[in-house]
């Protein structure tokens, strides 16, 4: 299944390093944000990815152009006056990646429908880029699937300010309210599934994904909640980098269940 990645805000509350990179392509353990949340779902036997660009878009698209080069051994042969380049082993990941600029000013829903003609009329994953998840993603998959409404997100309780879920008895949700009160209710942590169906909510580049889709789906009781009590973190700011990095300094990072060492710095 496809998993489509929004990578293409400013990240200004991190702008120490976002003004010279875009937010999911920070690095936390020597390797992106992003790179860590596609292992996450590459774990799980899901790798196709889409990832919706914008701010400083050229950088994605150099840095997945050299991973091949910077994950391989390479022969340059000059003897003959011409270079030929042997690839001789590489430590790749059986990936397929699509990056699309979706716009410099794109809100986040108009990024989702702007990948439309790339996700083709099938179910699909879709996430930030800035945050990491212990979530079962198969088990995430199989409980959209059972209760058969049009999008599910993952949610976890911390006292932060994002978007606030109220979710009744039979995990429905029945109200959603954008970055309002710290008062530890249930959050939006992404991580979502999400029904073709949902590109016919998102009127265009202006719409605000976590606003108007998400507020009529609640209305129309086709949004459901996946209750995740594991581990997730964004990394909004150097504090939550530097928090993310320790955990991988010492071994402890909950996301990382690959076996690839990450490099460190």
């Amino acid at each position: 299944m496809k998993v489509v990645l929004l990578a293409g805000g400013f990240g200004t509350r991190i702008s120490e390093e976002s003004q010279f990179k875009p937010k999911p392509m920070i690095e936390i353990g020597g390797m992106p944000i992003l790179w860590h949340i596609m292992k996450e779902y590459s774990y799980y036997g899901h790798n196709e990815f889409i990832i919706c660009a914008g701010y400083k878009q050229e950088y994605i698209k150099e840095w997945f152009n050299n991973y091949f080069l910077h994950n391989s051994d390479v022969s340059y042969d000059w003897t003959k006056g011409t270079n030929e380049v042997t690839i001789q082993h590489s430590q790749l990941e059986p990936w397929k990646v699509t990056i699309v600029d979706t716009g410099y000013n794109t809100m986040t829903g108009g990024r989702i429908k702007r990948v439309k003609k790339y996700v083709g009329n099938e179910p699909f994953f879709m996430t930030y880029g800035d945050g990491v998840c212990d979530v079962d993603i198969n088990k995430l998959l199989e409980f959209h699937q059972a209760h058969g409404k049009i999008a599910t997100l993952t949610a976890v309780k911390m006292a932060q300010e994002k978007g606030v879920l109220n979710i009744g008895g039979d995990n429905a949700v029945k109200s959603f309210r954008e970055k309002n009160m710290l008062d530890g209710a249930p959050i939006n942590a992404g991580y979502m599934v999400l029904e073709p169906q949902i590109f016919d909510y998102i009127e265009g580049d202006s719409t605000v994904f976590e606003k108007e889709p998400l507020e009529k789906l609640v209305e129309e009781g086709q949004l459901m909640s996946y209750i995740h009590e594991g581990f997730w973190q964004c990394m909004d700011n150097i504090r939550e980098k530097n928090m993310l990095e320790k955990l991988l300094a010492t071994g402890t990072a909950p996301w990382k269940k690959w076996n690839r060492e990450v490099p460190r710095k």
